[in-house]
């Protein structure tokens, strides 16, 4: 799915959110485009190879925004080899995707609607998820996503993007995680 700040064109965030254990990973994109969604498809499949993405990826349930239209590119790789499976959620049933719905409440808490994404860098975007993985939850028997990733692929993937768990002591879901950027 993805985040966008505010009414205007620029930004967005496109988000991952991997069911068996909420894991939600997060990348900014320069516009909410259907070349920057499969540009991040290409990225994550230049560093996981098509096999990897496709072991880690099978399915990918989505909205049907126009950001996702460009399906031929988004299920196989510039080669033509399958890398995931696309599918579309009914129109207005986000109930059918609530692991990233409930993810996405939690980017709110840090970057509240209506504010732009335009001062913020992917390193502030991995922050944020930084804190959100690490977020223990009921639904998870008090553990948090990171606490729950086991596989091999996963946790290779969690480095490559920098992801990792941030002490509970110190788990910030407010706008004072990235409040030093300034309101755009």
């Amino acid at each position: 799915d993805t985040v966008k700040g505010c009414k205007e064109k620029g930004k967005r965030m496109l988000n991952f959110v991997f069911c068996e254990n909420n894991l939600m990973l997060s990348f900014l994109m320069p516009d909410g485009c259907a070349d920057s969604v499969v540009n991040i498809f290409d990225f994550l499949t230049s560093i996981l190879g098509a096999e990897q993405f496709q072991k880690l990826f099978p399915v990918i349930l989505t909205d049907n925004g126009g950001e996702f239209k460009r399906v031929r590119e988004l299920e196989t790789t510039a080669e033509g080899e399958l890398r995931t499976r696309l599918f579309y959620c009914d129109p207005y049933s986000s109930w059918q995707k609530p692991h990233i719905e409930k993810n996405q409440e939690y980017i709110r808490y840090v970057i509240p609607k209506g504010k732009s994404l335009s001062g913020f860098t992917q390193e502030d975007i991995t922050l944020m998820a930084n804190h959100i993985n690490s977020t223990r939850r009921m639904k998870l028997e008090y553990q948090s996503p990171y606490e729950q990733v086991t596989s091999s692929e996963m946790l290779f993937l969690m480095k490559i993007l920098g992801l990792e768990q941030i002490p509970q002591d110190e788990i910030c879901l407010s706008k004072k995680l990235l409040g030093r950027k300034k309101d755009g």
